[in-house]
């Protein structure tokens, strides 16, 4: 669990910071919104990868 979190903020939080620049958002609450919708997404994938890794460790 711990490893997902940390993953999910070293590799989430650049990437989420460099698909704003391309995205417009005129709004706070336009931006709170794509960090959500797009960190949802990090983090799912961060979390199988993960689960994926330790699954193939432990065997």
């Amino acid at each position: 669990m711990q490893v997902t979190f940390v993953t999910t903020i070293v590799v989430g939080a650049p990437l989420v910071a460099l698909l704003a620049v391309v995205v417009e958002l005129q709004t706070w609450a336009a931006r709170a919104n794509f960090a959500i919708r797009v960190g949802a997404v990090v983090w799912f994938c961060t979390a199988v990868a993960v689960y994926l890794y330790a699954r193939r460790e432990q065997t």
